[in-house]
């Protein structure tokens, strides 16, 4: 499974949400404080017994904010995944839950070198709005991050990191990602007219004209997972993860 998968998996912010609010400004503030304010307060949150589970800490990095692994931050992680089990989770599902975490802190801390590229509030707002909507009701989003203590001040810097980092991935790949046209009809030749009549024997087949900009769509995409976990392998093979206590 790719990073990018990982993440839709696990509830994170797709880059058509962090990108564009479509919302005026005022409306998207009013709808960041109304959602925070139904939140749980520290106060009422259910407690969680703590600890540390790992470091992680890119090669290179000297001053680092990102780098403490915690069991919350793994049920955090899983608080914000609708139909997951909080209660007890296994191993096996807790392991998966923080290398994903690892991922995101190594992508974080190069995301936090670029200044120009910090979520806004309208992009915040708009991310909150669509992990909500992930959830059957507003009632359940609640009781799930309650059950695990989350806050809302600790739910707005873990929606803006995941902001941040699609921000980062899209500044880094997609901007720089070419397809030709010779690979567009390879792939129409090769992949998509047969995909499609044997999905749908009798249908009119779209021209290559016509599906071209579908096609590209989908290279461009396929071409910034590669790059991704490539990235990515790259990243762990330099940085330093030290586990604190198994989960």
């Amino acid at each position: 499974m790719t990073f990018r998968s990982k993440l839709k998996r696990f509830g994170s912010v797709l880059p058509s949400a962090a990108a564009d609010c479509r919302l005026p400004s005022v409306v998207c503030r009013l709808l960041l404080l109304t959602a925070f304010c139904l939140l749980p307060t520290a106060a009422s949150a259910q407690q969680v017994v703590d600890k540390m589970v790992a470091t992680v800490n890119a090669a290179g990095q000297t001053r680092c904010q990102a780098c403490l692994i915690t069991y919350s931050d793994l049920l955090w992680q899983l608080a914000l995944q609708p139909d997951t089990v909080l209660v007890n989770p296994s191993s096996d599902e807790l392991n998966r839950t923080l290398g994903l975490i690892i991922d995101q802190r190594l992508i974080l801390q190069e995301a936090e070198k670029l200044p120009s590229i910090a979520p806004t509030t309208e992009e915040i707002a708009a991310a909150l709005n669509e992990l909500a909507k992930a959830f059957p009701s507003q009632a359940e989003f609640q009781s799930r991050l309650q059950s695990v203590g989350l806050t809302a001040e600790k739910l707005n810097e873990i929606v803006e990191q995941r902001v941040r980092i699609e921000k980062y991935l899209d500044f880094r790949f997609r901007n720089f990602v070419v397809i030709t046209q010779k690979e567009i009809a390879d792939y129409y030749r090769d992949v998509y007219v047969p995909r499609l009549r044997s999905r749908a024997p009798g249908q009119i087949v779209p021209t290559l004209e016509q599906a071209s900009p579908a096609i590209e769509k989908t290279l461009t995409e396929a071409k910034i997972e590669t790059d991704t976990d490539a990235f990515l392998d790259n990243a762990r093979e330099r940085a330093e993860v030290v586990t604190l206590n198994p989960v």
